[in-house]
């Protein structure tokens, strides 16, 4: 008899449906084989799934077990193939009913023992499902919380080899689990806020309207001016994520192995900051087996580059693409993978090597030669993906020394919130003044005469390209947001150019 389950496997962060097939042939040294392009940990499943029917007092055939994994052409990965391949031979030696499993999809790694571990890209495996069209979705039961979240289909968790058995025979009384969004989710609780930062007022403002606006943000700045302090806060003004942002987060760090033991959504903005020796694939995603990477780890948060001149030069140049996608794309020989990326870049670098060029605080001991390449290593056309260029000074004595507490994170979020609900009405849901196309800067940011006259100005003293003035457009119609002003306004075209004249 052969019997088969439905279950899944991970393609980057895409659920691929799986059929495991199993058929018993006499023999007489019994072995247990796995065909259709498995991996190393799914061909251990053998000894697993065998160790875990035997400890759990099922009856194993004294035959040959071959397990066929349809279909053949595409790779199988990980250990949560080990549940369903137990699973059919449970079914294949009738000790679960074949009917119970034909409209079930089954996924879940097996200890030794027979219990059941939590995998990696449940909620994949269950958004998959309930697109497929199944009725019932078994996992484990530390992974059914987020499984849950997918509509239209039942889902159950299990903590062992014996209670899928008996849920299969009836013999257990479950009932699914229901995704409850709990009071407060979505509302993170940061340990830092933009209260305790001292001075640079200008620079808050500039991180607000980013905010706001989704707009990509570089610091320049000698050392110890709080580069990193705003950086780290910026999280503490965006919008709470809503519940399908919340799944697409979860999504990807889910199948990239980052939840790092957390049960259920991810409710937190991302907030990335990698070390300026991360590598190509560390940064956009790749491997052998493509992962995503950074910039889509940071995906509906902040990426910040710290010392962002460090980073290797492909390494910058990998993110224009994605800055400009807002996805980023790993081509392999095999096949082509597609990562979300639309993050908000936050750059931070100082204006020369040393640190202190055309800052008083100390003599700049770097040449004009070796400060002109250092600048040179971030590229014109990544400067111009980055809206807002905005210059972070060393805090006076008497700013050191001021106690005044300016706004908190919860004051400045607000203002934030208003802004992108202004921006949703206006593009449509998710969207934000960052992410506007040419036509819909062309059709939607509206300037008077003046205002006309103004740019015309601008464009001709900073010889500014196509892409830098839309963006200088995109920022000052976050400015007017801000204000709840419908009309961009020549001071809204003046504070957003402002943002692009920092010189190194």
């Amino acid at each position: 008899m052969v019997a088969q389950v439905h279950c899944a496997t991970l393609s980057g962060i895409d659920a691929i449906p799986i059929v495991a097939e199993i058929d018993f042939i006499g023999a007489s040294q019994p072995r247990f084989t796995i065909v259709g392009l498995p991996d190393k940990a799914v061909q251990e499943s053998s000894e697993r799934v065998r160790a875990s029917l035997r400890n759990g007092g099922f009856r194993l055939p004294n035959q040959t077990i071959i397990c066929n994994l349809a279909p053949g052409d595409i790779k199988k990965e990980g250990p949560s193939l080990d549940l369903p391949i137990a699973a059919a031979i449970l079914a294949g030696t009738e000790q679960v009913p074949a009917s119970e499993i034909a409209d079930c999809m089954i996924v879940g790694e097996l200890g030794l023992e027979g219990i059941v571990r939590p995998i990696d890209g449940a909620v994949n495996i269950a958004l998959m499902a309930s697109e497929k069209g199944f009725k019932r979705l078994i996992v484990p039961r530390a992974n059914a919380t987020e499984a849950a979240v997918a509509p239209g289909i039942d889902v159950y968790g299990v903590d062992s080899l014996t209670e899928l058995a008996e849920l299969l025979n009836g013999s257990m009384l479950a009932t699914p689990v229901k995704f409850e969004r709990t009071e407060g989710a979505g509302e993170t609780r940061y340990e830092v806020d933009f209260s305790d930062v001292k001075g640079q007022k200008q620079a808050i403002r500039a991180l607000e309207i980013a905010a706001a606006g989704g707009h990509n943000v570089l610091m320049v700045g000698p050392p110890g001016s709080g580069k990193t302090m705003l950086a780290r806060r910026l999280p503490t003004i965006l919008p709470p994520l809503s519940l399908e942002e919340s799944i697409e987060v979860t999504r990807i760090y889910s199948a990239a192995k980052q939840k790092g033991g957390h049960e259920g959504l991810i409710w937190e903005r991302p907030y990335r900051s990698p070390h300026h020796t991360a590598s190509y694939a560390a940064i956009v995603g790749g491997g052998k087996n493509p992962q995503p990477g950074e910039i889509s780890l940071a995906h509906l948060g902040v990426l910040f580059l710290d010392e962002m001149a460090e980073f290797d030069r492909d390494v910058l140049e990998s993110l224009r693409q994605p800055l400009e996608d807002g996805v980023a794309t790993v081509a392999r020989v095999q096949n082509t993978m597609t990562f979300p990326a639309s993050c908000t870049l936050i750059g931070a670098m100082n204006p020369c090597p040393c640190g202190f060029k055309g800052y008083p605080e100390a003599n700049c001991v770097g040449s004009p030669a070796s400060c002109g390449r250092y600048a040179n290593r971030i590229s014109g056309p990544l400067m111009d993906r980055i809206d807002i260029h905005m210059a972070v000074p060393r805090l006076k004595p008497d700013e050191l020394l001021n106690l005044d507490r300016g706004d908190t994170s919860e004051t400045i979020r607000a203002r934030v919130v208003a802004a992108r609900h202004i921006q949703h009405t206006r593009l449509g849901p998710g969207k934000v003044n960052a992410k506007m196309s040419a036509r819909e800067v062309q059709d939607l940011v509206e300037l008077s005469q003046e205002s006309r006259e103004f740019m015309k100005m601008v464009a001709a003293r900073m010889n500014v390209s196509g892409r830098v003035y839309d963006r200088i457009l995109k920022v000052a119609r976050t400015i007017a947001d801000l204000q709840n002003v419908d009309l961009v306004q020549k001071p809204h075209l003046a504070e957003a150019v402002q943002y692009r004249e920092v010189s190194f």
